[in-house]
């Protein structure tokens, strides 16, 4: 029963990861490598509601800037000025 439980775990982490498209296009210009993101954070609950991913419920300005701008703020990587995503 472990080994199921086990094998049916990898199976859902790794349906996630081929799955994901590798780059996001919104709006305004912004684009973002996906697959990128997943392999530096590793966890998907920093972003997504669950850890298998899915719709972010409620994306907007306001959350990719709170969000998104405020991780990169907060781990010192990736663009924070409106230049630098809005291309």
């Amino acid at each position: 029963m472990k080994k199921i439980a086990v094998s049916l775990l990898a199976l859902v982490a790794f349906a996630g990861t081929a799955f994901a498209s590798d780059v996001i296009e919104m709006k305004k210009g912004v684009k973002f490598s996906h697959k990128a993101h997943q392999e530096a954070l590793k966890d998907c609950t920093k972003c997504h509601a669950k850890a298998a991913g899915g719709k972010i419920e409620g994306f907007g300005k306001d959350y990719a800037h709170k969000n998104c701008k405020g991780c990169h703020t907060d781990m010192k990587k990736g663009p924070t000025s409106c230049k630098e995503c809005h291309k």
